[in-house]
């Protein structure tokens, strides 16, 4: 087997237009190629050779391919003779390995790539298309920008899977790639039925999974493919097949939430374009971003939920030393809004303004007026830490701590011992016994009231943050409601989301406190729990301490523990009462 990064060097450095024009006559159109297509031999201009993309695309006959499959469709070569070839081209040698037999996933490969070719065909001919193709029309999405991104239809029925077993497919290779499942009586059936679908391609342009959205009412408007041998969602990205070339030209990457966020973004000229896979941006996406462009501009809607999904993925690519800017829109609007009603012109504008993601979280902290009061500081800085923490180049992690401390009005070395707090001995402290284990009433509370809806759901999201829901699946819960995704929940916090449902419907109807009693009290206990977190830190740093130093930590343990009581004044009794032994609350 060639290695992939040498497949990757090959590929960027083949000169598609000059290969391919030894076979067809090529003229320019814009920034295309267009000529006759030398696989169905037609006569007319339909076949496309688009550079910057490193395919070809026959809008008669729906051939499309790279430089390799070019060599192998047209001079009848194997995949790795044509990597070869290419590679003699652009002068790079290709290093040999041993014999170590054929990819055992080849199977599952070439069932996702037929499936991918009937769903595009469904969508161009079928008369059970017509409700996808008016979807997309009333998106601005033409049919040939449809092929040319492989968009494809999954009709209902059991259309699919007569075709499949008709084209030799057997039903174990559909059932293990995701295009099949196993329903309750042992029968299978199509994954996907009713839905518009985008291809999802590995880094080879091969066609790996599928995302279906929805066109009817029901849930879930988007389904994705399970995890195969050959797709691990959160190991890549939709679109960066096409767009790792413009990356590396534009030295960037532009990190939007869905697919038709993508193709809108890319249709107005902006092909560094990218987006997670229906989940939150994982440490193998952030490091796929940073192989190709050193720095990322978030283009996520700017709702709350947006916003929340916007730092989390600024985190992790900080993570990861990447350069990253956020892209405010105007509210109201996602990527695929401002294009169509702006068009390219308002997109560059929104690009050409992004800040930095340490810079968006003060300003929005600024606008709400957490800066005015000190316990507002104190919040502040709370919600600030993690992107600092976050910061993995030395650099921008000490710029991130002298801004903040000049926000915040904190000396910058206070703050630096706050992000990377000096390990000390446990011995001269007592750790309390573990009680996170189980969900806090308060936690529970918060999250039926958020059950309720509006206003309920903003007030709660406004006055805390994720972090301070301890017990793991009520947070993933907390999470889920803020981004109106209660259907990507795993199973443990789906089945503590349906408790949750069923515990809000009995205490609608049976408790005597009114919600914002039930409010106050809950975010008040939780308040007075981060303080005890402070309190304790306190405590472990004291006995290490100088003298002027313990005098200054034992004020502020004072003034924590008196702002702690006002939140819950029996705070301490139990407290004392849990360090005996006694059960908590």
């Amino acid at each position: 087997m060639i290695p992939d990064d040498v497949i990757e060097q090959v590929r960027e450095a083949a000169d598609l237009v000059a290969i391919i024009g030894e076979h067809v006559e090529l003229k320019r159109t814009g920034s295309d190629y267009r000529g006759p297509c030398p696989f169905h031999g037609g006569t007319h201009r339909n076949f496309a050779v688009i550079p910057k993309k490193g395919m070809y695309y026959c809008f008669v006959c729906h051939e499309a391919g790279n430089v390799f499959s070019f060599f192998m469709k047209k001079l009848g070569m194997d995949y790795p003779t044509a990597v070869r070839e290419a590679a003699r081209r652009v002068g790079i040698t290709i290093p040999e390995r041993g014999a170590i037999g054929p990819d055992p996933r080849e199977p599952l490969f070439q069932a996702v790539a037929t499936a991918a070719d009937w769903f595009a065909r469904q969508l161009r001919e079928a008369p059970e298309a017509n409700a996808a193709r008016h979807y997309l029309v009333s998106r601005q999405v033409s049919m040939e920008t449809a092929e040319v991104q492989g968009l494809g239809y999954a009709p209902r029925g059991s259309a699919f899977l007569d075709a499949m077993k008709g084209l030799g497919l057997r039903e174990e290779v559909l059932l293990e790639g995701g295009l099949l499942v196993k329903r309750d009586d042992g029968t299978l059936a199509p994954r996907f039925r009713g839905r518009l679908l985008f291809p999802i391609h590995d880094l080879r342009s091969r066609a790996v999974a599928f995302s279906g959205r929805l066109l009817d009412a029901g849930e879930p408007k988007y389904l994705n493919s399970p995890e195969t041998p050959i797709f691990h969602k959160g190991k890549l990205l939709y679109n960066l097949h096409l767009a790792k070339h413009a990356m590396r030209k534009a030295e960037r990457a532009i990190l939007v939430e869905g697919q038709f966020d993508v193709l809108r973004v890319a249709l107005a000229g902006v092909e560094e374009v990218v987006a997670p896979l229906g989940t939150g941006l994982t440490g193998e996406q952030a490091e796929l971003l940073q192989r190709h462009a050193p720095h990322v501009i978030l283009l996520y809607d700017s709702d709350d939920a947006g916003l929340r999904a916007t730092f989390r993925a600024g985190d992790e690519l900080l993570r990861h030393k990447l350069r990253v800017s956020v892209a405010t829109l105007p509210e109201g609007d996602d990527p695929d809004t401002l294009v169509r009603q702006g068009g390219a012109a308002a997109l560059e504008g929104i690009l050409k303004q992004a800040i930095d993601v340490l810079e968006r979280k003060i300003q929005i902290l600024e606008r709400k007026g957490f800066f005015g009061t000190l316990p507002g500081r104190r919040r502040a800085l709370d919600r600030l830490l993690p992107t600092i923490r976050a910061a993995a180049d030395p650099i921008t992690r000490d710029l991130y701590i002298s801004r903040v401390a000049e926000v915040a009005g904190v000396r910058k070395d206070v703050l630096e011992r706050e992000v990377d707090p000096p390990h000390t001995p446990t011995a001269p402290y007592r750790p309390l016994p573990p009680v996170t284990a189980l969900p806090s009433n308060a936690e529970k509370t918060l999250l039926l009231l958020m059950l309720a809806g509006e206003p309920w759901t903003s007030r709660v999201v406004e006055a805390i943050d994720p972090e301070e829901i301890e017990f793991p699946a009520y947070r993933a819960v907390f999470e889920a409601l803020v981004e109106n995704a209660p259907d990507r929940l795993d199973e443990t916090a789906a089945r503590a989301y349906e408790a949750l449902q069923a515990e809000a419907q009995r205490t609608a109807a049976a408790t005597d406190r009114t919600p914002d009693a039930m409010f106050e009290q809950s975010v008040n206990w939780l308040e007075a729990r981060r303080l005890d977190r402070a309190i304790e830190r306190i405590n472990r740093e004291i006995p290490l301490a100088t003298e002027d130093e313990k005098a200054r930590l034992a004020n502020e343990k004072k003034r924590l523990a008196a702002e702690r009581n006002a939140k819950r004044p029996t705070y301490g009794i139990i407290e004392t009462a849990r360090r005996k032994g006694a059960p908590g609350t």
